[in-house]
């Protein structure tokens, strides 16, 4: 793990403790929701820069699953599933963020909040490829998480 690896780390964990330790849970919570969301525009725009502009839902999720994912996580997301009808879900078996948190269920309650940045992370992603959603994630067993995302209809 490189230097900037570790710093990302340390600064993701240090932000979710500090939202956290703060009395308005929910308001501070959706703040880091939309931090990730505003990265994740971001990030795009840098990596897609000199690619061409993917057109289909389903390839546009491949990309995040394999470039966006790797470049954010260094690694691919271990398994895209879908209905076809605009529900996706990405597994991630050993989630970056969860690594550093103990496999225990008492820690099961407080796990969302390491994965609020990444689910903004992947909302803001997909925005900028003109694709709303709505991302959730499911924590069933540590390390490994679920991000549900749900395609809304689009407004044209």
């Amino acid at each position: 793990m490189s230097a900037e690896d570790v710093l990302f780390d340390m600064l993701h964990s240090e932000i979710v403790s500090y939202l956290v330790s703060k009395s308005a849970e929910d308001e501070d919570i959706s703040i880091l929701e939309h931090l990730g969301y505003s990265c994740g525009w971001r990030l795009i725009e840098r990596i897609t820069k000199e690619l061409p502009r993917y057109k289909e839902e389903l390839e546009i999720l491949k990309f995040i699953c394999t470039d966006f994912w790797s470049c954010v996580y260094k690694k691919q997301v271990d398994n895209l599933r879908t209905n076809h009808q605009g529900v996706y879900v990405l597994h991630d078996n050993e989630f970056r963020f969860f690594s550093k948190l103990s496999n225990g269920t008492q820690y099961l309650k407080s796990a969302p909040k390491y994965a609020t940045f990444t689910c903004g992370l992947i909302r803001g992603a997909l925005e900028n490829f003109g694709i709303s959603s709505i991302v959730t994630v499911e924590i069933i067993r540590m390390p490994s998480c679920k991000f549900h995302i749900q395609v809304l209809p689009s407004s044209s």
